[in-house]
Formats: structure tokens, C-alpha cells, sequence
């Protein structure tokens, strides 16, 4: 049966051209709508949108009695399929401990002793928390079993809550191979790509990503980080890259130059790296993890630049066990309005529509579109930053 929601009291569409002309918020962007309502044909997706006084009629109808209805979050960045605990490590970081990536090593070393169902109930629980926050898709990474079996079985068990799963192999090198890290190359480009890969269009993964970070004694180099990604690329998938996390490095310009569709992070960029992201405006999206600089004492990105610079900029959560224990895109969007100089709309459009873009999708509440939308227990998008830390958006279960 279709649905009508109504009582919508400000309606954010991604759609600059639904929206009603009041731009005085610097909302123009989100495609506002004010006394809006939204039509939902039986299959679930968006049947109509426009004024709540012009709907047509529906078999059932619910009212959202003045709250604010936006398309559900896309967490375009996470690494939810871990078992094991790293509190401590926060704790030291938060006494003056630097991070260097060394920590991934504790998580590859419980995630591969956690049993199938142990992980399954683990992501479940994840995925529920991000829903209970806004978030309707989840990206999700392999990347803590760095053995072949290992690395398999974190991408099925993945695909069973997401198909937007991608193929990190490449995330360290693990400890069996510190001695030689060109034979861990080797194997991920190799025996494991081909497994990941063995289904063609339905294979494992969608994406391949590379922790490209020279400032990291366990991570990759230029060379390596392109080597993988290459093989990635001539293996069907698309190419996703942790760059310039730790410090300045090749990652950003290497993500641009092979049309990767995200490159992750962005912390320390120089001239030539802001250059080559704007360039590559349509192809590549600088996805920021802020909560990974407050997680890790870091400083954050200047959104801000690179967003009068042209550059196309996401906002993902990097929910993971080490640098950032987080999956509120909520907590992501208070912190970059708070300390990367974006605006509230900014924010809220790097979270939906350009994180959707870093995964191939489109994200707006438009005729034809899926009906992914998340309510604010607040008439205006505005208070997902103003009131930060407070649970006031859930995702719309129709």
C-alpha cells in the first residue's frame, strides 16, 4: 500500500531544484522544502514530494507531527566487521600516545580467533546502532583477518547487512610478513584478489582500498599502494584509498590520478594535493573522517578550503576499533561544523549526497529514488550540529 507522510515540517531533498526559495539559512543546497510531505508507493520508493497542501491522496497516511525529514545518512567509510577491544590504546592516545597504525595488529589478532557467529552478532549490532542515528547505508571494509580465509570471511559476512563492501587486504602488513612485505603484496594482489574477485559481477567486493601512509612502519608506500590498486582496478573493482592521514604522502595525488572514487582521511595536505582533488571534482571525493582527528588528538582538515577550492567532500564515521569507536555521522557533522569550518548544510550534504556519489549512489528524496530517509526530532536540520551528542535522528522505518 502506498504511505503518505505529512506533518513534515522542513524536508530536505538533495534536490536543489524542489527546493522553495527560502535560502536564508545558506540551505539552498539541500533542496529545502518547508511544510512538506512525502508519497511512498508499496515497493518503497518515493512516489511524490512537494508541499504537504498539494499531496495527493495514499492508502495510509502518517503524520510526523513537525519534525524534519532528510535523506538517511550514507556512511561511505567504515570498518565494522572486528572483534576485540581497544580502549586502552584511546586511553594512552589521550595522555600523549601518537598513533602510527601499529594497533591494527591487536584487532587482526582477535577478529581471526572470533567465530563466524560471534562477528555476524557484532556487525548486526553495529549496523543497528548506525540505523538508531540516521544511517540507511553502510559501507563496510575487510581488513582485520590480512589472511586470505581470513579476509574472505569478513567480506561475506559483510555482504550479508551491505553490498557496498570493499577489499582491504591492504590495510597493514601483518606481523608474519614484516620481513618481507613484497610477498604480502604479492599475496594480496594475487591469491586473494582472485578469491575476492572469483564471481565477477557478484563478487565479494564492489571497491579495493589501500592504507597508503609511508609516515606508518605497517602500512604502504607509494609504489606499493599503486601496485595494489592497479591489480584492483584491472580486477573489475573500483578504487577507494587512505591517504595522507598520518602526514603528508602520495596517497591523495595517487587517488586522483587513477580516478579512485574517494580517497579517505585528508589530513595533511599541501598545495598540489587540494590542486589535484579539485581537478578531479566528479571522479574523486575527499571523504573526512572528523572523528578520527578527535579520537586520535590530530588536527583536523580544513573542510572549509577545500570546499571553496571545489573540491567534492564527503563526511564518513571510519567506525573502527582503534582510531575512531564512533558510527554517529551526527557526532561527524557537530564536529566538522565545529572545527572545519563547514556550514550546517555542508555537512548534511557531504554526509548524504557526495557519500553517496563515493559509492556510485544517489541520494536525494525525489520521484524513482528509494525512500532511505531519516527523521529529526527537531523542526530543522540545523540541530543535528546545535544539539551534538544528543539522539534526536533515527532512521525511518516504513
Amino acid at each position: 500500500m502506498s504511505l503518505l507522510l505529512t506533518g513534515i515540517a522542513e524536508l530536505t531533498t538533495n534536490d536543489p531544484a524542489r527546493g522553495d526559495g527560502h535560502s536564508d539559512r545558506g540551505d539552498a543546497l539541500l533542496g529545502v522544502v518547508r511544510d512538506a510531505a512525502i508519497v511512498v508507493s508499496a515497493d518503497g520508493l518515493v512516489e511524490w514530494v512537494g508541499p504537504a497542501d498539494e499531496a495527493p491522496d495514499a492508502d495510509t497516511r502518517r503524520d510526523l507531527g513537525g519534525r524534519a525529514v532528510i535523506p538517511g545518512f550514507v556512511d561511505s567509510h567504515t570498518h565494522l566487521v572486528f572483534a576485540g577491544d581497544r580502549s586502552a590504546e584511546f586511553a594512552a592516545r589521550m595522555t600523549g600516545t601518537p598513533y602510527d597504525g601499529g594497533g591494527i595488529a591487536v584487532s587482526v589478532a582477535a577478529t581471526r580467533a572470533a567465530s563466524d557467529d560471534e562477528l555476524r552478532a557484532l556487525v548486526a549490532a553495529r549496523v543497528a546502532e548506525m540505523r538508531a542515528q540516521g544511517t540507511t547505508t553502510v559501507e563496510i571494509k575487510s581488513g582485520y583477518g590480512l589472511t586470505l580465509d581470513d579476509e574472505l570471511r569478513s567480506l561475506r559476512i559483510a555482504r550479508e547487512v551491505t553490498p557496498h563492501t570493499t577489499f582491504l587486504g591492504a590495510h597493514v602488513v601483518p606481523p608474519e610478513y614484516a620481513s618481507d612485505r613484497a610477498a604480502y603484496v604479492d599475496l594480496v594482489t594475487g591469491p586473494m584478489l582472485d578469491a575476492v574477485t572469483a564471481d565477477g559481477p557478484t563478487s565479494l567486493a564492489e571497491s579495493i582500498d589501500v592504507f597508503c601512509e609511508p609516515h606508518s612502519a605497517h602500512a604502504f608506500d607509494g609504489d606499493e599502494a599503486r601496485t595494489i590498486l592497479e591489480a584492483g582496478r584491472a580486477a573489475g573493482l573500483a578504487l577507494r584509498v587512505h591517504g595522507n592521514q598520518l602526514g603528508p604522502g602520495p596517497g591523495v595525488r595517487l587517488a586522483c590520478e587513477l580516478g579512485a572514487r574517494s580517497v579517505d582521511h585528508c589530513t595533511f595536505l599541501d598545495d598540489a594535493d587540494v590542486e589535484a582533488l579539485a581537478a578531479a571534482r566528479g571522479t574523486t571525493v575527499a571523504t573526512l573522517l572528523p572523528g578520527v582527528e578527535f579520537s586520535t588528538r590530530s588536527p583536523y582538515p580544513d573542510g572549509r578550503a577545500l570546499i571553496d577550492a571545489g573540491v567534492d567532500v564527503a563526511l564518513a564515521s571510519d567506525c573502527n576499533p582503534g582510531t575512531c569507536y564512533s558510527s554517529s555521522i551526527p557526532f561527524a557533522i557537530a564536529l566538522a561544523v565545529r572545527e572545519m569550518g563547514m556550514t550546517p548544510a555542508e555537512a548534511l550534504y557531504a554526509a548524504t549526497a557526495v557519500s553517496a556519489r563515493s559509492l556510485g549512489l544517489d541520494r536525494r528524496i525525489a520521484p524513482g529514488q528509494p525512500a532511505e530517509v531519516a527523521v529529526i526530532d527537531a523542526p530543522s536540520h540545523l540541530h543535528l550540529a546545535y544539539r551534538a551528542g544528543v539522539p534526536i535522528v533515527r532512521a525511518l522505518d516504513l
